[in-house]
């Protein structure tokens, strides 16, 4: 009775473990790519994530670990990869003393710092990146001169990029001096480069780019290259999103 309890449908395993949407592990299932226990798997089947052996093409996927959630503030020059063919250091690099193995909600580029989660929980990073969710990210933007009130009413209203028009953005306005305004762009989606290619699309040069939210957590004073784990109530505020 406890054992079945515990049973999870297999493309779930695949999806928590951060491999694969639930959607791309079923395909696999179809094209008889994963085994449980050293026979092929059906749409359906389900296998106990602590005592089963699933593995997708011969290589084993990991037993069931104990959830990490993990808040990095990302310095810039870092790339958000696990192995950097050109041998640049990685945000993994900073996070080595953690024993679970973790993969990143979502990326920053190398330019960009600030606010980054790391997970071993593939289902709710895969939940929080999916686009019909609209997760509320939230970047300081550092550009050269002014944010006219044109560039301002294009970001908010959507931007048109190679890609497509992005959905409307909040701007809030932080503070200016002489040569520099600073300023919050809120977006809900995750283009590659998104902000950075909409501050350009509207002749705005960006000098610094740092994610300060994430849907309900926010960055605040935690300092450059350091993490913490978030607390219970955080990762809860993340699901309820």
């Amino acid at each position: 009775m406890n054992q079945a309890a515990a049973t999870v449908r297999i493309q779930k395993l695949i999806a928590r473990a951060g491999l694969a949407s639930r959607r791309e592990a079923e395909r696999w299932i179809e094209q008889g790519r994963v085994t449980l226990n050293g026979k092929r798997v059906s749409l359906g089947d389900q296998a106990n994530p602590h005592h089963d052996q699933v593995e997708i093409d011969g290589r084993p996927l990991s037993k069931e670990q104990n959830k990490c959630y993990l808040m990095l503030n990302k310095p810039l020059g870092y790339v958000t990869t696990a192995h950097d063919p050109q041998g640049r250091a990685t945000v993994f690099d900073l996070v080595a003393q953690v024993p679970e193995r973790l993969f990143s909600i979502g990326r920053l580029d190398l330019n960009t710092g600030g606010l980054l989660l790391l997970t071993n929980d593939g289902a709710l990073a895969n939940s929080l990146l999916h686009p019909r969710y609209g997760i509320p990210k939230t970047y300081r933007v550092k550009i050269s001169g002014e944010l006219g009130p044109v560039a301002r009413q294009s970001l908010e209203q959507g931007v048109s990029l190679e890609d497509g028009i992005t959905a409307p953005a909040q701007v809030s306005r932080i503070r200016e001096s002489s040569r520099n305004t600073w300023f919050d762009l809120t977006i809900t989606e995750g283009r590659n480069r998104q902000v950075r290619r909409m501050c350009e699309a509207v002749g705005c040069s960006v000098s610094m780019l740092k994610r300060v939210r994430f849907g309900t957590l926010e960055l605040k004073a935690l300092p450059v290259g350091r993490f913490r784990h978030l607390s219970a109530a955080e990762v809860e505020s993340l699901r309820r999103l």
